[in-house]
């Protein structure tokens, strides 16, 4: 009797609990729509059309008849799509190079752009899970590098697009009270971070080919091939690939994106660059156009005009349903065969552009 009324206690505090990440968290974590000045801005953007954000070259997205198949797919396999190791963790090195240009990966599209003096980080997610909810959704499959609070002074924070893996609202919180750098995001993103406590005269919106400058860094927001939505509704914000700009030297990287001609564009009017960093994992047949293949990514740093390219957007969480370390394999074979200069660091691994380290397979020994 005991034992049944302890279960009953621990159920209806779990039961209270969902209650209350019911009615608080779930709508914070949804952000908030553009409204006044962020609302017109939206609304005059060449990109945004019947309501929505539009691609300029169309993509398919997983329609509602193939989530039955994929979601049985997601039943088999399983061990592949996870390490059968622990991921090798490397200690950030500290320094900062004012003449260089250094890339500190931390994990999916988390990333430490050192260029020329000045820092710049990428789509920073350190959360446990990238999920509006902290008991359900992909779990990291590794622990963030290094702290939040440990991070250097960082001069700008970019935000690729508004899905849970690239914007974090418990880590954007935390770098308000952490730093003072801005916040450069695409149009109608703003609206989420000022819900989230980040003040206005912190935010920079920006439409795509739109620049901003900041401690002497030229920030762009160029196009790419995805979409957008925490919730139910779909491409109310916008979705961009960013390029770096300092005095001397380029970064470019491609956020969240299906292949398509105009990294061909943005080669040309913006390169070329000194490294990119590229979305290589998390791609699948049903999802052709949103997310780049490895072979694609390769093609599209050639597009580029890269020089180093470092690929992102794996091994950290479990997104899709090819093996783990296939991204990595993938990446690799086509960088040989494209005779195009690779770096694949471990996760806190810090990139020396001018010098980087040679591929070693590290993945393969743990996958």
């Amino acid at each position: 009797m005991a034992k049944r009324t302890r279960t009953r206690t621990v159920m209806a505090l779990a039961l209270g609990a969902a209650a209350v990440w019911a009615a608080r968290d779930l709508p914070a974590q949804l952000g908030a729509r553009a409204s006044g000045s962020r609302r017109t801005r939206v609304e005059s953007s060449p990109q945004y059309s019947g309501g929505k954000f539009r691609n300029t070259v169309p993509a398919t997205m997983l329609a509602a008849t193939s989530m039955p198949k994929v979601f049985a797919a997601t039943l088999t396999g399983r061990e592949a799509r996870h390490p059968h190791q622990p991921i090798p963790v490397v200690e950030p090195a500290p320094g900062l190079d004012a003449s260089g240009l250094h890339v500190t990966w931390y994990g999916h599209s988390s990333a430490l752009v050192e260029i020329e003096g000045r820092r710049i980080l990428l789509d920073p997610v350190w959360s446990d899970r990238c999920s509006p909810s902290r008991l359900t959704g992909p779990r990291r499959l590794h622990e963030p590098p290094l702290p939040l609070r440990e991070l250097p002074p960082l001069d700008a924070v970019v935000i690729s697009h508004d899905h849970y893996d690239h914007l974090d609202m418990v880590t954007i919180q935390n770098l308000v009270d952490l730093q003072a750098a801005p916040f450069l995001v695409p149009l109608g993103v703003g609206a989420h971070l000022e819900k989230w406590g980040v003040p206005e005269t912190r935010i920079i919106e920006l439409d795509w080919n739109e620049k901003a400058k900041v401690n002497g860094i030229e920030l762009v927001a160029t196009p790419a091939r995805h979409f957008s939505g925490r919730g139910f509704s779909r491409d109310e914000t916008l979705w961009a690939s960013w390029v770096i700009n300092g005095p001397t030297r380029k970064v470019f990287y491609s956020g969240d994106t299906g292949y398509f001609p105009g990294f061909a564009d943005i080669g040309a009017e913006y390169g070329p660059f000194d490294a990119t960093l590229v979305q290589v994992g998390a791609y699948g047949d049903a999802w052709p156009d949103i997310h780049m293949l490895p072979e694609d990514g390769v093609a599209m740093h050639v597009d580029v005009r890269g020089g180093l390219m470092i690929p992102v957007h794996w091994a950290t969480f479990n997104l899709a349903l090819h093996d783990w370390s296939e991204p990595a394999d993938r990446t690799w074979n086509e960088a040989k065969a494209r005779d195009v200069q690779l770096a694949i660091p471990r996760p806190g691994e810090r990139v020396d552009v001018d010098n980087p380290p040679p591929v070693d397979g590290w993945w393969q020994q743990i996958s």
